[in-house]
């Protein structure tokens, strides 16, 4: 079996103020998510949302369908989004070839049955990176590239957080059931992401973290505004942003993150602010 899953349970936050280290990186650190041959994927029981990565070397990967699941196929009641961060591949969607280069996206619709998963080298393999929810329409299989993203632009080098919003697979860029992923660059001399902080108890979010150096980490805040905990994460490493959670991150260099969101709405906008004075 190439397919690898595990679950993660949802958290009360009460509880979460009593986890060490040790808990708090078994509950909301996902970790392997890109390994050479592999498809690892991770079940969350927030909003029924799955995260994970594809890494084809010298074959094909099919992608499978889990136990959890309960379905004939992966996408039978589901949406699938893929974004590249790797080498050149090709993701093949019911015999439709899409080939992604570098952060580029493709959107997979419900209903495909089969999607398969190849490098154009396996000595640079593509990292594809994979979210999905469960999805109540079946809406067109779509790829979308950089220079197709809606752009925000925020933040400044004087708070350490001037960044470029990419918003790739957004119902304002394409047909989507609840399913958004973007991409988020910090500037050369910023580190602070999603800063000031925001929470948005309508939807949970997953951040990847890359384009990290391997001497190098990133420190992602998590936690009720008042009560928050942190992890420090690697390379192509995962955090969970349950919906009561701020979701925000140091780095010790600049880097690069993917941010995946699924729950009551698509309204991008929709959070609630925290002060950073409010911080604890």
């Amino acid at each position: 079996m190439s397919t690898h899953f595990r679950s993660y349970y949802a958290t009360n936050p009460r509880d979460f103020k009593a986890y060490d280290t040790q808990r708090l990186r078994e509950d909301f650190l996902l970790t392997p998510i890109m390994e050479n041959g592999t498809i690892q994927l991770n079940y969350l029981h927030y909003d029924r949302f799955i995260a994970g990565g594809a890494v084809p070397t010298d074959k094909p990967l099919k992608l499978e369908t889990i136990d959890p699941l309960k379905a004939g196929y992966f996408l039978e009641r589901r949406e699938l989004g893929i974004i590249n961060i790797g080498g050149t591949g090709t993701v093949s969607v019911d015999g439709t070839d899409y080939e992604l280069g570098y952060r580029e996206a493709l959107y997979v619709g419900r209903g495909n049955k089969e999607v398969v998963f190849k490098s154009s080298d396996a000595a640079k393999p593509a990292h594809f990176y994979l979210n999905s929810t469960p999805a109540h329409h079946a809406y067109p299989t779509k790829k979308i590239t950089e220079a197709d993203a809606e752009v925000v632009e925020l933040g400044a080098l004087e708070t350490a957080n001037h960044r470029v919003i990419r918003k790739l697979i957004v119902n304002s860029v394409v047909e989507v059931c609840q399913l958004q992923m973007g991409m988020t660059q910090l500037k050369t001399g910023s580190v602070w992401n999603t800063m000031p902080a925001h929470t948005h108890d309508r939807r949970m979010e997953v951040y990847l973290y890359f384009e990290l150096p391997e001497d190098q980490a990133a420190c992602h805040f998590l936690g009720e505004p008042t009560e928050t905990r942190h992890l420090w994460l690697k390379n192509e490493e995962a955090a969970i942003s349950p919906p009561w959670s701020i979701h925000a991150g140091s780095g010790t260099t600049n880097y690069t993150f993917i941010w995946g969101m699924a729950g009551e709405n698509l309204d991008y906008g929709d959070m609630d602010k925290c002060a950073i004075t409010d911080l604890k």
